[in-house]
């Protein structure tokens, strides 16, 4: 059975996330770890990755979101998972490095494919624009 790792990469509202929907992979994003789940009578979060939740992004814990979201990934390929995606922006090579480490450490191919924004999709995490232009301004691609 051939192990096949997708890396989708793009500014926010590409459709990183919608793309990786339709490969029959399962999905991970750091974006998943600011879904949370809230006690109602206090507010404060019961549950992160509840996508049936509030969407909150907090910048001083994205470190702790990638680092958690790349832990996940190596779980599963440790159990053996076919096929796997990975949506985050991934603007610069170096970000995506851990994960062709852990591909070549699991026996997985690797795909990065870019995800263009050409249909004029929705930034649903509010990521203002001039951050997203610092983004695109970022991006690196190797040929």
């Amino acid at each position: 059975m051939e192990k096949i790792l997708y890396l989708l990469r793009g500014a926010p509202g590409a459709g990183k996330s919608t793309l990786a929907g339709t490969l029959g992979a399962v999905m991970y994003e750091a974006d998943s770890f600011f879904y949370v789940a809230k006690d109602p009578a206090t507010g404060k979060i019961l549950n992160r990755h509840q996508y049936d939740g509030e969407y909150e992004f907090d910048m001083s814990l994205i470190k702790q979101a990638h680092k958690e979201c790349k832990d996940r990934v190596e779980d599963a390929m440790s159990w053996g998972q076919s096929k796997i995606s990975v949506a985050n922006t991934f603007t610069q090579e170096w970000e995506m490095k851990d994960y062709y480490v852990l591909a070549e450490k699991y026996g997985y191919k690797v795909f990065s494919l870019i995800v263009e924004n050409r249909h004029g999709g929705e930034n649903v995490h509010n990521v203002p624009n001039e951050v997203i232009e610092k983004m695109k301004g970022r991006f690196q691609v190797k040929l």
